[in-house]
């Protein structure tokens, strides 16, 4: 395109433009944007519904309630401009209500703690920026090295003997551990030995009687169970003693899984030492809330166990020229390699997340931890007495880390949606009157007397 600058008036303003020629170009692509790129013919798609036993691509979402499925066409245009579409997804974000954005005391799994500027400042620099997977050593120390720093702190705050090098999260963690112990055991029923966070339960059900035909229930363990899985602190927020569950496995013959979803409550909370497979959700070290994910969950077992632990490991060696290196070992434990023998059909592990992670924990320190975790049950403390005030609250739980239900004397999902209105994030509703809720080292002073204030009036 060609032109010359000229000056255009109008009324008593002069506006400089471009007078424009146009250039006619050749339309090669005519037609090319109503086709559709199907990989697949028809007969492929029938030898893969016949491989898998069923007839039809819809028979592969039977188990997807209906009400979950969008009648008719989804109402969105069908194509937008770049420019048009960052504004709607940006009208879109601006309708969400971060948890900084006033009082915040929503955990029931994922928390809202601080991370520090230096962390993600790390985590980008070059010798952690390898390829997907970090098969080959020779260009992936980095991320080796940070895996293998990954399972020690793990192991040290678990109490075991190791540990893996991550899985995707805590949901998972808890499922694989459930049929680890079924291998390990040669049995097939899986006990809950006190309240687990719901969604822990809803994942473990399906891979327990999906997967391997087993059984997740509830009450005593016998002689036919392969684990009681036991959540410290409980999805209440109530800490557990391990003594008693410790020698029922004993007398049973069943594993000890042990699920933390607050891997914070292990810097004041004793390590679980008792357990034979300690698992959970490592969020809330280094780790954003990202609205449900990426999260990172760990998985620590005994060493008689290592070889039925899923998921890849890291391993510390020496070269040609006796220099300390890293490398992944065991890996014939992986589904791309074992098939039907593999431990899980883990084959990855969150990479970043895990080194977010031990960053933060490295600039922690054993004693930053603590601390931690001790300002994180002060702020709960301090959050438990001011509801305690308050006319018709009842605080239910005796004893909590930063976490505890109060009883309300009205229906609780009512009040958290009246609070909401209120840009207060008050916590998550249980059944009946019943309302969970949490403390960090992000919760003021000021947070709370919004909190006790709003709750007085709403109440």
């Amino acid at each position: 395109m060609t032109g010359n600058l000229v000056r255009h008036s109008r009324g008593d303003r002069r506006y400089p433009s471009l007078e424009l020629r146009t250039v006619n170009v050749k339309p090669i692509f005519k037609g090319f944007c109503k086709m559709r790129y199907l990989p697949q013919t028809k007969k492929n798609r029938e030898d893969m519904l016949a491989a898998v036993g069923v007839k039809s691509v819809d028979d592969l979402f039977r188990d997807v309630p209906k009400s979950a499925f969008i009648k008719g066409r989804a109402d969105i245009k069908d194509h937008m401009g770049e420019l048009e579409v960052e504004r709607l997804l940006s009208g879109y974000a601006n309708q969400n209500h971060a948890a900084n954005a006033g009082p915040f005391f929503l955990g029931a799994g994922c928390y809202n703690h601080h991370i520090p500027s230096s962390v993600d400042y790390i985590i980008q620099r070059s010798e952690f920026l390898t390829a997907y997977t970090p098969y080959q050593p020779e260009i992936a120390q980095g991320t080796l090295q940070v895996i293998f720093e990954y399972q020690t702190m793990i192991t040290q705050l678990t109490g075991q003997e190791v540990a893996n090098a991550s899985m995707y999260d805590g949901a998972t963690s808890v499922a694989e551990a459930a049929l680890m112990a079924m291998r390990v055991t040669k049995r097939d029923k899986v006990v809950l030995g006190n309240r687990l966070h719901p969604h822990y339960r809803d994942v473990a059900d399906t891979y327990v009687t999906s997967q391997q035909g087993g059984e997740l229930t509830e009450g005593k363990p016998d002689v036919e169970t392969a684990c009681v899985i036991v959540q410290i602190p409980d999805f209440h927020g109530a800490p557990h003693s391990l003594v008693e569950w410790r020698k029922v496995c004993d007398e049973t013959g069943a594993l000890l899984v042990v699920v933390v979803n607050e891997i914070v409550s292990l810097g004041l909370l004793p390590a679980p030492v008792e357990a034979d497979i300690v698992c959970g959700e490592a969020q809330s070290v280094g780790i954003a809330m990202s609205y449900g994910g990426p999260h990172l969950g760990f998985f620590a077992t005994k060493e008689k166990f290592l070889r039925q632990m899923p998921g890849r490991l890291c391993g510390m060696t020496v070269d040609a020229d006796g220099r300390r290196g890293f490398v992944l070992t065991l890996n014939t434990r992986e589904q791309h390699i074992r098939r039907e023998k593999a431990t899980s059909n883990i084959c990855t592990n969150q990479g970043l997340m895990a080194l977010a992670f031990t960053v933060h924990m490295a600039l922690l320190g054993e004693d930053g931890f603590k601390q931690l975790s001790l300002l994180n049950h002060e702020r709960a403390c301090d959050l438990a007495d001011a509801l305690a005030e308050v006319p018709g609250v009842k605080v239910e739980n005796k004893t909590f880390f930063n976490e505890f239900v109060i009883d309300l004397g009205k229906p609780a999902k009512a009040v958290v949606g009246k609070l909401a209105r209120q840009g207060i994030i008050a916590g998550l509703a249980l059944d009946g009157n019943k309302l969970l809720v949490a403390a960090t080292e992000m919760t003021t002073d000021e947070h709370i007397d919004i909190f006790t204030k709003a709750l007085r009036e709403v109440l």
